[in-house]
């Protein structure tokens, strides 16, 4: 369930609430004359199944609420009410399919801020990375994947592309293009850094890896493991279930291909530098085809679901 919490100019009220009773899906509807100072107005208070979450913001938003006073939704971990199972009950669909594509727009455009938190992350995940790779250890490998945040930016693209929004677009390229450039010149100098206190050297890099050496050897299963993430990765995201973005971040190589080309870039190994590259750039692109797909594949399966669905309750008999 979700709950909202609506702000209404005085005189749009019976308008709203109107609107919220006559939705399949919601209950508990409660309504605060003049409680709101800023802005002024009526708040209404509702919860409302997941399923019908999405339809019932949108008319609202269509109501022009969003400009004269505000809509504000939550998730709710626990409703005791059979209510709000009659509720869930009568929503066409399943709340685990729903998708709301207002959470999904937000979500992703603060995941794609290019900000001093996203770059340090990145380019502390990005030499993490490093030290992996110069030791072949595949556990500093994953750990680095972890601490990436490079799949926001990724997931805002294709939420940008299926939701036709230009400018976020732009903002997550930005952030993609230009936190991996900081990290990849911040990764570079570090490995200096490294090499003049004898931590690293250009051995380490042309030394056989076998747990870490398939970072610059790019192949057709990258690709497909990317594809297979960005599934699961927009899936997470849709569904609520963010604690599978940490399987997605540890199946990709996007930070350690990184890492391996800054790295190996350093030493003027420009071999490593090229076929690191090209895996990250294939991860990349597979991600976001993949979720944008998904995305598609979603938005279609639901229509086809609300169409054969009622969305609105029927009125009294004879009415």
């Amino acid at each position: 369930m979700l709950h909202l919490r609506l702000i209404v100019p005085a005189d749009r009220t019976d308008e709203v609430v109107t609107l919220v009773e006559d939705t399949v899906g919601t209950t508990h509807v409660v309504v605060l004359p003049g409680a709101a100072r800023s802005p002024a107005g009526d708040v209404v208070l509702c919860d409302v199944a997941r399923e019908a979450g999405d339809e019932l913001i949108g008319a609202l938003r269509e109501l022009g609420i969003d400009r004269t006073g505000s809509i504000t939704a939550e998730n709710m971990d626990l409703t005791l009410s059979e209510h709000a199972d009659e509720a869930e009950r009568q929503a066409p669909g399943e709340g685990a399919d729903a998708v709301l594509w207002e959470e999904l727009t937000e979500v992703t455009h603060e995941e794609s801020t290019f900000s001093a938190t996203y770059v340090a992350f990145l380019a502390v995940a990005t030499m993490l990375a490093a030290c992996g790779v110069m030791l072949d250890n595949a556990i500093l490998i994953v750990g680095a994947m972890a601490v990436g945040p490079e799949f926001g930016p990724l997931a805002g693209i294709s939420t940008a592309l299926v939701q036709r929004a230009p400018r976020l677009v732009g903002r997550s390229l930005w952030a993609l293009i230009g936190g991996f450039a900081a990290a990849m010149v911040l990764t570079a100098g570090f490995s200096w850094l490294m090499d003049g206190f004898g931590l690293f050297n250009a051995g380490m890099v042309t030394a056989d890896r076998p747990n870490t050496g398939f970072i610059w050897h790019p192949d057709w299963m990258s690709f497909v493991v990317a594809l297979l993430a960005g599934v699961a990765g927009t899936l997470s995201l849709t569904s609520a279930k963010s604690g599978a973005l940490i399987g997605v971040a540890i199946s990709v190589t996007t930070v350690p291909a990184a890492a391996n080309a800054a790295v190996a870039f350093s030493y003027q190994d420009l071999q490593q530098t090229w076929g690191s590259s090209a895996q990250l750039l294939a991860n990349l692109a597979g991600i976001v085809v993949a979720g944008t797909v998904t995305l598609l594949v979603q938005k279609a399966l639901w229509r086809v679901t609300r169409r054969t669905a009622p969305t609105v309750r029927p009125g009294p008999q004879g009415s």
